[in-house]
Order: structure tokens, then sequence, then C-alpha cells
């Protein structure tokens, strides 16, 4: 009996993760084909995004068996982080690829936390150096001047994107409950959303084909993708988590070449094997000291 639970258990886990690293390489591509073929400026998207996923987080959480804990005092910066975090990347990808954003996304994020442990007096060794110095290269060669370059301007606003998320990452750690935590954050990203939409009103443009992309993408890629993934996290060690998220950009790229005939080019395979295999080396020598 316990081996068909254990059986079971490592299933839903599977599952789970596979199912949350799917949704996350899909908000790439919903973007890219939104901005692309769906009629819709980056400020109503991002502004939509933010809207459905704060409606489909509190329905969540409003519904769900377990009753919230005390949310404590308010918090606006994970809300502006997150705000940030969905401006940029909507920006960005009116010049990126989806495999070039989350590439330049997911390394920014994971140099971001990397960093601020560092920071914080957290030691690396010798092989967790030259992972973090391989991966921070490979960021730097996917974006330097050349024919195969990526737009400048995109990649710098999918980087500062990056960092916002990797703030927004490190800001809610340790939170009693992430999901309820989530919610808020969003709700509060709302008005922010609204101001830049505002802002950016004479350049308006929102067909029925990208508003409902945009919808997917916060309701159920980042909505419900949240959801699943923090189902996966109680069933996964953080070295599991960390380590997962490595095939977000790997699925984004696959998913453009499939969907939106985006090429895969020498460049960004290169600087995929340096910042994947660098940050895995950092987490692979993290892990280490923390059974030691």
């Amino acid at each position: 009996m316990s081996e068909a639970h254990d059986g079971r258990s490592t299933l839903q886990a599977v599952a789970l993760t596979a199912a949350a690293m799917l949704a996350f390489a899909a908000n790439s591509l919903l973007c890219r084909l939104a901005l692309q073929h769906g009629g819709i400026d980056p400020a109503s998207f991002g502004s939509i995004r933010l809207v459905s996923g704060a409606i489909t987080l509190a329905l969540v959480v409003r519904f769900r068996v377990q009753p919230p804990p005390s949310t404590g005092r308010t918090d606006w910066l994970p809300a502006v982080m997150l705000f940030a975090y969905v401006a940029f990347f909507s920006f960005a990808y009116l010049s990126l690829s989806a495999g070039t954003g989350a590439l330049i996304l997911f390394g920014a994020v994971q140099l971001t936390m990397l960093g601020a442990g560092l920071g914080s007096g957290e030691r690396f060794g010798p092989v967790a150096w030259l992972g973090f110095v391989l991966a921070a290269g490979g960021l730097v060669y996917l974006v330097s001047p050349g024919i195969a370059a990526p737009p400048l301007v995109g990649a710098v606003l999918m980087a500062i994107a990056g960092v916002a998320w990797g703030v927004y990452s490190l800001r809610g750690r340790g939170v009693a409950d992430p999901l309820a935590a989530t919610g808020r954050n969003f709700m509060r990203a709302v008005p922010l959303a609204i101001a830049l939409s505002l802002a950016f009103l004479a350049r308006a443009d929102v067909g029925a084909t990208g508003a409902a992309l945009a919808v997917a993408s916060g309701a159920l890629t980042s909505g419900l993708g949240y959801v699943v993934w923090y189902a996966a996290l109680a069933r996964l060690s953080a070295m599991q988590a960390a380590t997962v998220q490595l095939s977000v950009p790997l699925l984004a790229a696959f998913g453009g070449v499939l969907l939106l005939s985006e090429a895969i080019t020498p460049r960004l395979a290169a600087a995929s094997v340096a910042i994947l295999g660098g940050i895995a080396l950092v987490l692979s020598q993290k892990s280490r000291n923390a059974h030691r």
C-alpha cells in the first residue's frame, strides 16, 4: 500500500511540475503571439493579463478549503515588482522571439537571486563561481552586438523584467501563504497597469484575438499556473524546484519554433548552454553544501 501511495505521489509531482513549466513557457508564447498576430498593444496586454490573473487567483483563494492566514502589514514592493515584470515583459516581446526573451528573462532572474545571495554573505565555491561567471558570460554574449544579436531595446527591457521578477521572488520567500500573497500582489498591481494603459491610450489597439490571448495568459498560464506550481512545490525539494525551471527557456524556444516559425540560431543555442549550464553548476554546488 505504501509503495502504491509513493508511486501515486511521485506521479502527481511529475504531472504538476510538468504542467507548471508548460504554463510558464506558454506565457512567452502567448505574449509573442498576441503582439505579433493578435492585434493588441503591450500596455493593454499587460493590463488584461494582470486583471484576469487577479480575478482568477481571488476566486481560487476565496473558494479553497484552507482559510487564508492573517496578512499583517501591507507590502507594496512585491506588487510594484510584479507590475514592472509584466509591463517590461510585454514591451520586450514587441521585438524578441519567444525563446530569446525567455532565456534573457530566466538568466536575469537567476543572476539577480544569486547576486542577492552573494550580497547577503552566501559563500560560493570555485565550481559555483565558475557557473556564475559562465551564466553571466552567456547572457552578455547573447545580447552583444552582431548580426544574430537580439534587438538591444527588447533585450534590455526583458533583462529589467527579469530583475524585477527576481526581486519579487526574493521578497516572497518565507511568506505564510504564497498563493494568497500572489493574489494580493496581482490585485495591488492592477491600478498600476491601468495607469500604464491610460498613459499609452493613444496607442491602444485591442482586438478580440489579442484580448483573448491576454486573458489566457493572465487567467490560465499565470493565475492557474501559479496554483499548479505551488501544489508542485509541496512535493519538491528546493533544489528540484530550482533545477526544473531550467526547462522553461528551452520549452519556450521549441514552442516558438513549432507555433511561431521562429528559428533557433547558433548564438541562442550557445548562450542557452552557457546560461543554463552555468546556473545548473551553481545549483548543484549549493545542493552539496546544504547536505554537508
